[in-house]
């Protein structure tokens, strides 16, 4: 299969399971584009004519499969066995992929010139880069002198790329083709659109990447964007990986985990709700589970579905109809309602203070504990019970409302589908499910609906309240 054949099949899949997760992009790019290869090349020249591209010799560990140049400390001796007439070799101790050492004549971009540069950049940027950890990794190797950064390869070695400007015998490598896609995704080079660019989309609040690639987007990246003057990405997020087994996932172990099935059983909000309060915090890498799926499931289900339908029984709703629903920021916070006002009070600031700093799983166990004050309260107040006095009623289905109101806004991000779905059955209005109607006591609710199931799961189903 030719490589643009077979990378046409790849994208598509990745198409299909971001519509499939309920994720949207601006724009979807890919490398073969034309605008791409322009702006890459208009790169290469602007690097050129500042003097910070040469060519050299370059030597060192390659792995033909990978095709990577690997340092001593990245590769790993394998001794044959005694009775063996086979030679001692080196792999890529990440990959496993054979190398052998290579000498070859390529460009190379003077990375060295930027270690300084850098240095200070993240020295006085302390949250430049997150998790913390990963920060100093990076300002430590900064101490260090960098050495030139091999930037192409032999065309009779890597066919498919982008030519080099002026000299079509060598194919620019990764380090500059790849990186580039974040700037001519938003149609750079500005200069030909009057600077728009930088406008409408540079730098980003935050870059996501994976923490095996920060090298890359922490240095590589922010030095080519310092040579031409561009602003550095203001935060870089570098997450860590989920693994299987405490293993890293390989088809040849067999311990890939199928992203496709798990939506298919759970459906895609579980599975995105799985995926953040368990992965949320990217500090560490994190075992997949199909238990830790179905837990966690099970959880959200309970917490959140089984409460809607609990607080718009139809007992409850008999007990209270007729009377007007009170202001849930009118309740004293007084008795059982107590513990639940508190939560919903610091609900809002608390979550969008965790997603600003990035804390994604801690801003899901604020809502989870919010959830959980909410049932605590139904179950210890017993609304629908004939003896519960009928204001008692009245202010817990008040409150549970605004907290299902609250979380409803809240878990837009995660579970945008039963999120939606949530909102709908309170009838609060599409204007009003902003971040800033999440905080206590704002308007919103309006003609709640009754009998609205968020999860389809049988076994998890809520039966009606028993009268005593």
């Amino acid at each position: 299969m030719e490589p643009l054949a077979f990378c046409d099949e790849l994208s598509q899949h990745f198409r299909n399971l971001s519509k499939k997760a309920n994720v949207s992009s601006t724009r979807f790019t890919r490398t073969t584009e034309r605008e791409h290869c322009d702006a890459v090349q208009h790169l290469w020249r602007l690097l050129d004519a500042k003097g910070l591209i040469y060519k050299g010799q370059h030597e060192g560990w390659y792995s033909v499969s990978d095709e990577c140049f690997y340092t001593d400390k990245q590769i790993t001796r394998v001794d044959p066995p005694t009775d063996s007439e086979e030679e001692a070799y080196y792999i890529s101790t990440e990959t496993g992929s054979r190398v052998e050492w290579m000498h070859e004549e390529n460009y190379k971009f003077r990375l060295s010139s930027f270690a300084s540069s850098l240095a200070a950049h993240f020295t006085a940027h302390e949250d430049a880069i997150y998790p913390p950890q990963h920060h100093v990794d990076i300002v430590t190797s900064l101490q260090q002198p960098l050495e030139d950064l091999s930037i192409s390869r032999p065309k009779s070695r890597l066919t498919w790329g982008i030519p080099v400007p002026n000299d079509p015998e060598h194919t620019i490598y990764v380090w500059i083709d790849a990186l580039t896609v974040y700037l001519s995704s938003i149609g750079y080079p500005w200069s030909a659109n009057g600077g728009k660019g930088l406008e409408s989309g540079w730098p980003p609040d935050i870059q996501i990447i994976g923490k095996d690639i920060l090298r890359f987007h922490a240095i590589y990246f922010p030095a080519m964007l310092q040579a031409l003057d561009i602003p550095l990405p203001k935060r870089l997020l570098a997450h860590s990986h989920w693994t299987v087994n405490r293993a890293k996932m390989s088809k040849s172990v067999g311990n890939v985990a199928d992203p496709i099935q798990a939506i298919d059983e759970f459906g895609i909000d579980l599975v995105r709700y799985y995926l953040a309060r368990v992965g949320g915090r990217f500090k560490d890498d994190v075992d997949w589970s199909h238990e830790q799926l179905e837990k966690h499931s099970r959880e959200i289900i309970s917490l959140l579905g089984n409460l809607l339908m609990r607080i718009t029984s139809a007992k409850i709703e008999k007990r209270v109809a007729g009377r007007e629903r009170p202001e849930a920021q009118s309740i004293a916070a007084e008795g059982l309602v107590s513990p639940l006002l508190s939560s919903l009070s610091a609900l809002a600031p608390s979550v969008e203070s965790d997603m600003q700093n990035m804390q994604v799983a801690n801003a899901l166990e604020t809502i989870v504990a919010a959830l959980q004050e909410a049932n605590m309260l139904v179950t210890q107040a017993t609304p629908w019970h004939r003896d519960t006095p009928l204001d008692v009623t009245s202010n817990v289905q008040a409150l549970v409302l605004e907290c299902l109101r609250q979380c409803g806004i809240l878990l837009q991000p995660f579970m945008p589908s039963k999120a939606e779905l949530l909102l709908n059955a309170l009838d609060v209005p599409a204007e009003q499910r902003t971040l800033a109607y999440a905080a206590f006591g704002s308007p919103g609710l309006n003609q709640v609906q009754r009998g609205i199931r968020l999860f389809e799961v049988p076994s998890l189903t809520t039966t009606n309240e028993k009268a005593d």
